[in-house]
């Protein structure tokens, strides 16, 4: 039963924190267009995308 609610969690809050970067991303001014995009496609990555834009890329989910 936990293995189910984790797995349901977890489809319901990382699109959510994959669009949270993205919004993130379009107000960075201080990267280029190149590292926005490999950003966006990095945080696609399930499970550890958005948490490796926070730690790694300086980024912030709100």
């Amino acid at each position: 039963m936990k293995l189910l609610i984790e797995i349901l969690v977890a489809i319901f809050l990382h699109p959510l924190a994959v669009i949270l970067v993205w919004i993130q991303l379009a107000g960075r001014r201080d990267m280029r267009l190149f590292q926005k995009i490999l950003w966006g496609l990095l945080s696609l990555v399930w499970g550890i995308g958005p948490l490796l834009y926070v730690f790694l890329g300086e980024g912030k989910l709100w």
